[in-house]
């Protein structure tokens, strides 16, 4: 099932199955589709992390991707809110030191945009690189979360 949600950062689309999310991105779709219990959980989650609650999202998630993949998309999941990791800081996490270009291409694979942070990964000079979403939203994210993390 596909549900898409006009949100005040954009329109993101939501795909869910029986057991949980499988997908969540940001699209130029046209707001509906369908939904069942776990779309509105993850809209219930979105609407408080927008309201600046700082509580990680406990969503079941359907596993997919590769081994390394999950790795990566599990110390993402670790990146407090409010913060920032390089990706060579979670190529280090995983034990894959020299694998930061691994970790940013899996990074632009995330399944879970927003429930899991991909946006929290920068660059190593702390710039703002690489968000399948678009600079601007990674932006928009990190300052959200910036402003209600104190």
């Amino acid at each position: 099932m596909r549900w898409v949600e006009q949100l005040t950062i954009g329109r993101i689309a939501i795909e869910v199955t029986e057991v949980g999310i499988q997908k969540v991105e940001f699209t130029e779709e046209a707001v509906g589709g369908e939904r069942n219990h776990w779309t509105n959980e993850c809209l219930a989650w979105l609407a408080q992390y927008f309201e600046g609650d700082t509580t990680p999202c406990d969503v079941p998630l359907v596993a997919t991707g590769t081994e390394f993949q999950q790795k990566v998309w599990q110390a993402l999941r670790t990146i407090p809110y409010g913060e920032t990791r390089t990706y060579e800081g979670i190529a280090i996490q995983i034990g894959k030191p020299n694998a930061y270009r691994a970790v940013g291409n899996a990074n632009n694979k995330n399944p879970w945009m927003i429930l899991t942070p991909c946006h929290r990964v920068i660059g190593k000079n702390g710039k703002l690189v690489g968000y399948r979403g678009g600079l601007s939203f990674k932006e928009q994210l990190l300052v959200h979360e910036r402003r209600h993390s104190h």
